[in-house]
This record gives C-alpha cells, structure tokens and sequence, in this order.
C-alpha cells in the first residue's frame, strides 16, 4: 500500500527518549506516497451512550478496567517507561531505525488462544499523534455464524482463517499514552468487511493473554477494550454510517477502495477523565 521510508537517523525514535515517560518520543513528518496524499477522514459527531444508561455491572466492569490501566502506568512510569515504549524497546535496543509504516513487533502481537491480533505503527504525524495501534480479531476466535457482508469487491477480501476483522485503532501522543479512537476503511487494513452489529460482537474476544512484546502493554491493550467498550460499539456504528452514506454519493464505486476515504469515525479519549465519569455515576446510583 505504501512505500517504506526510513526517519532520518537523528530524528528517529531514540533508546533513551523512546523509554522515557518524561521526554516525549520523537518522529519525523509523514512520509506519503501518492496512493495515500489525498485521504479523507469523517467529521460526522459519534454518539457515546450516556453512562447513566449503562447497567451497574458494565459500569463496574470499566471501572475495574480504568483502574487496572493506571495501576499499570503508575508500574511503567516507576522505570520510566511507557506502553509505546514497550512495543518498540527491542527495536531500539537493537539500534534499529523506526520506519513508518512498518509493523512493530515485526510480525504483529498475536494470541493463539483467543485469535487477537494488534500490531503498532506511524504515518499519521500530520493530526498531531505519534502513531496507533491497529487492533484485530481473527475467525477462529469470532463467534459462530458471523460472516464477511456480501458484496462486489474489486479488489480481493481475504477468506477463510485470514478473514480477519479490524475492531479499532488506539491513537497514541508524544509520550507514549492514548488520545484517541479511530476506525478505518478496508483498504487501509486490508481486511474483511463485517457489519457493525457483528464487530461489536467480537470485542469481547479481544483479549492478549501473554508476556509478547511485554506484559504490562497487552495488560493494557486489552483493558482499554473493556474501559471504551460503549466508545467502540459507538464508533463502529458510525464507521457503517459512514461508508453506506459515501457509497450513496459516489454510485458505481467500489467505497472500500476509495482512497478519499480513509478514517470513517473518531472520537477523542481520556483514560482518567472516563474513569471519573464511571465514578461520578456509580456514586450517584442509589444502594441497594
């Protein structure tokens, strides 16, 4: 999709600031191809359920999962380290230049018990973020009966075991830590195509259960699942309401392919401002 250009060497991610919480990690400006230049993103407002309509046990369940990703913070930052940091650590200890658009760990985290895939990289410097994490779900860990929608793909979806589903990206700043969710169109993950009803199924199953490339990060990873829950459901809505209302306004068009669409919902997120939402709400709930 496109072409791998290196950082300049002296604006690469650097051992010591890459590992560090108190300097931020650094990056150069994207490098694009013409394939890629000219994307677009969607603007449409996503609407987040109030928590007020949450049930009180998915309330205590994100609460728990707030508070297990500060506890984890509160670990990394005792060491100076954060959870980009993390995924990078060996890259950099190696001495190796950070290249946008690569995958890292090179051969993406996976778990074989739970068939969840992520993957970290850059190329979005231009919003302000330092890169994100791409987050999947694979068949075999799907519910039974869900299936890629039926349509007239130009170019081809992958099937069988690699019919993959990309549940979200996770934006991440300067210093290693999360801003934002994202969703994206097919092309840019190059996934198969499940409606949203479906997706929201499988976000339980998004799960990483071992110590590769670090146990803290899919620690982490696997909570903001749990902490965003209402977030994701809702950002996948829109991602669906989006590429059909694209798809409407460029009739014979193959959307999935449409490099001028490129992220199809985003909302900004804030680990603590949300778990004192939680909090807030779980005080006001009378005992019973």
């Amino acid at each position: 999709m496109c072409r791998q250009e290196p950082l300049r060497r002296e604006e690469s991610l650097r051992h010591e600031e890459s590992l560090r919480h108190e300097k931020p990690l650094r990056r150069k400006e994207v490098v694009r191809t013409a394939s890629v230049a000219a994307t677009g993103s969607a603007t449409e407002p996503v609407a987040v359920p109030p928590f007020e309509n949450l049930s009180l046990l998915q309330l205590q369940t994100m609460q728990q999962a707030g508070r297990e990703i500060l506890e984890i913070y509160r670990i990394l930052k005792k060491a100076g380290l954060n959870p980009v940091g993390e995924v990078l650590r060996d890259t950099l200890n190696r001495g190796e230049t950070f290249y946008e658009f690569n995958h890292y760990p090179n051969d993406d985290v996976y778990d074989e018990d739970s068939h969840a895939q992520y993957y970290y990289h850059a190329h979005r410097g231009e919003v302000g973020e330092h890169g994100h994490f791409h987050c999947f779900l694979r068949p075999q860990g799907m519910p039974q009966g869900l299936k890629p929608i039926d349509y007239p793909a130009t170019d081809p979806w992958p099937q069988g075991d690699e019919a993959l589903s990309h549940l979200v990206a996770i934006a991440m700043d300067r210093f290693g830590y999360p801003t934002g969710l994202f969703t994206t169109n097919r092309w840019v993950t190059a996934e198969a195509w499940y409606p949203a009803d479906q997706v929201i199924q499988m976000l339980d199953g998004f799960v990483i259960d071992h110590a590769f490339p670090s146990w803290p990060v899919n620690r982490w990873i696997s909570a903001m699942f749990v902490l965003f829950r209402p977030h994701i459901e809702a950002l996948l809505k829109q991602r669906d309401t989006t590429v059909w209302a694209w798809a409407a306004a460029h009739p014979g068009e193959d959307v999935f392919e449409d490099r001028q669409l490129d992220i199809t919902s985003q909302l900004e997120v804030s680990v603590e401002d949300t778990l004192d939402q939680i909090e807030r709400e779980l005080r006001a709930r009378p005992i019973r």
